[in-house]
């Protein structure tokens, strides 16, 4: 870290300390960022009633008692009202004492007018209005953002230019369906995204649109004639075409020089952190730069798994953006994008007392490495030393099967049909399978199989799951610590029984009743919040009083198809989550019924 990284960091932390004493209210929260949050309440409509919702404290700690507001100590740090069906135009100003925010959401709505001023919010990342009626110009303050990861202002009325953005950290950007003119601006950051960005602006010009911008003559344009062989200006023209011929030959020549250079220098580059883009944890990038990878170069902790690949140096990591994508009982997730483009995922393992020696987890990982199949996410390379363990998996670009089966259900979102969970689960059931075979020795080959570490690649419109987190067990020397595993969920880990490979076919049996009943697993009883309730549990119940359609989602009563399917995959269900371990069938023999229903369609 160079000393101009260090003041700053050390600038911010006082600035944040000077903030913090001067607006933090005695009743415990900060007055200026509720009185903001008023401003925008009594601007908007909407479908919620903003006015009986947001009363009293947005803030209580990390929690946050508003609809749509997220807090971190006691600080605003999201604003996320999509879909609300939100009428109005913002406050300008609004935004200016909300000092601490990350996130700006507000997609999907009626609102109107301009944009609100973005000055001086050095913490915003997301900036996502789209499909809205915003009209004016972009403002161009929103280049000063050097934060801004996502900026997002398609489908509105937006006038005027796009301002030159380059920032670095700019890595999602849609401006498409506006009013936008003018020439695309050419820095590195903007030409590297696609044409869907910039679409259906029909004044807009240039790369990467791939259309020649057209230039207006000048009023008082008079052609000027050719002159002839004895004219003075004769001679001066053959002059003036070899200077031309020079300083074009010139400026390739430099082009070329800076391409090289920059080519070696991202090979190269090393000793460099890796710059965090995460929510809600922005307040603590104030107090410690998020330096996720504490470690340099050091031969051990690069491993080679496949010798087809080149392999894949950890500085190289380090110079990479990354977005956390979410934080588990066993360590934090996050996206990486290389500079030459690639995309990946990196799980950090947390430090942990019941974590096994680095020696088995080269052992483990490099046997579970080995395992390919389509419906199980890739590990690409690990890292490993005394302090900290990172494994580099694919990224797969569609989130998980359980923000597909439960994003969004308070608001307007599109079911998922019938036939493409039918095709979900008979791939989480091949991956599963595949898995068993792979790892015969395991007594729990997967030990974390649950919706959220299923994840959705999507691919010509069509859905394939892929399996991750697996293999973990073998890293965990306690029983103590396999409690953070799915496994531990289990009735034989409970009843402090052996788990084998059935272990994870209960898992399988939950994850199968969670995509026919569209219920989360483990979720309180309404009425009774101290008590879980147990999806099979539940199921097993409903089932014995009579088989009717309460089991099923109820996203999928609008129609008739698949309810026979639905109700035979049920039984698989009950059956994989039978109590006693020995009831329970093998995943092979799960896996073919599946086919069957899957090819016979019953009527």
């Amino acid at each position: 870290m160079s000393s101009t990284q260090k003041f700053s960091i050390c600038f911010m932390v006082i600035v944040f300390q000077l903030v913090s004493s001067i607006s933090f209210g005695a009743d415990g929260y900060y007055l200026d960022e509720r009185d903001a949050l008023f401003q925008l309440r009594d601007s908007l409509n909407s479908t919620i009633d903003l006015h009986s919702n947001w009363t009293g404290l947005p803030c209580y700690g990390d929690w946050g008692n508003w609809a749509g507001i997220t807090c971190l100590n006691s600080h605003v740090i999201q604003i996320s009202l999509d879909g609300f069906q939100l009428t109005g135009s913002l406050p300008p100003m609004f935004l200016q004492n909300l000092t601490f925010l990350n996130k700006l959401s507000l997609q999907n709505n009626s609102l109107f007018g301009f944009l609100p001023n973005f000055t001086n919010l050095e913490f915003l990342q997301y900036i996502i209005l789209s499909h809205n009626n915003f009209s004016g110009s972009i403002p161009s303050k929103l280049i000063n953002l050097p934060l801004l990861a996502t900026l997002e202002l398609q489908e509105n009325t937006l006038t005027g230019s796009i301002p030159p953005f380059n920032q670095s950290s700019l890595i999602v950007f849609n401006v498409s369906y506006n009013l936008l003119g003018g020439l695309i601006p050419k820095t590195p950051i903007l030409q590297r995204f696609p044409m869907s960005s910039f679409v259906h602006n029909s004044q807009l010009c240039g790369n990467p649109l791939g259309g020649q911008c057209s230039i207006s003559p000048a009023p008082a344009y008079q052609p000027i004639p050719s002159p002839s062989p004895s004219s003075p200006l004769a001679g001066s023209s053959k002059v003036v075409k070899v200077w031309i011929a020079a300083l074009v030959a010139v400026v390739v020549v430099a082009l070329l020089t800076v391409i090289l250079f920059t080519i070696l220098w991202c090979r190269k580059r090393v000793n460099r952190e890796i710059n965090v883009v995460e929510s809600p944890g922005i307040i603590n990038r104030v107090e410690k730069k998020r330096q996720i990878f504490r470690n340099r170069r050091d031969p051990e902790r690069t491993v080679e798994l496949d010798k087809h690949k080149p392999i894949l140096d950890l500085d190289y990591l380090l110079g990479a953006s990354a977005e956390q994508l979410g934080m588990g009982k066993l360590g934090s997730t996050y996206k990486a994008t290389l500079d030459c483009g690639l995309v990946v995922t990196v799980k950090k393992i947390q430090d942990m007392n019941g974590l096994i020696s680095n020696k088995e987890f080269v052992q483990q990982m490099q046997l579970v490495e080995k395992i390919k199949h389509e419906n199980l996410v890739e590990i690409i390379y690990f890292f490993h030393s005394k302090d900290e363990k990172l494994i580099v998996y694919e990224y797969v670009n569609h989130g998980s099967l359980f923000e597909l089966l439960h994003g969004n259900r308070m608001e307007t979102r599109t079911p998922v049909k019938w036939s493409t969970r039918l095709s979900i689960i008979r791939g989480i059931a091949e991956g599963l399978n595949f898995l068993h075979q792979s790892l015969p020795s395991h007594k729990v080959p997967h030990a974390n199989l649950k919706s959220s570490n299923i994840l959705i690649h999507l691919h010509n419109k069509k859905y394939h799951p892929k399996l991750t987190d697996f293999g973990f067990l073998p890293l965990l020397s306690s029983r103590k610590s396999s409690e953070m595993l799915a496994a531990g969920q289990t009735p034989e880990f409970s009843q402090a029984k052996k788990l084998t490979h059935k272990t994870d076919v209960y898992c399988f049996g939950i994850v199968l009743l969670e995509v026919i009943t569209g219920r989360i697993p483990e979720a309180s009883s309404p009425g009774n919040d101290d008590k879980p309730n147990d999806l099979a549990e539940w199921a097993r119940e409903v089932v014995n009083v009579d088989w009717s359609t309460d089991v099923l989602d109820i996203e999928l009563l609008a129609t008739e198809e698949g309810q026979c399917e639905m109700f035979r995959l049920t039984e698989i269900a009950l059956d994989c989550t039978a109590i006693e371990p020995e009831k329970r069938p093998k995943m092979s023999e799960v896996l073919r019924r599946i086919e069957e229903i899957e090819e016979r369609s019953c009527k």
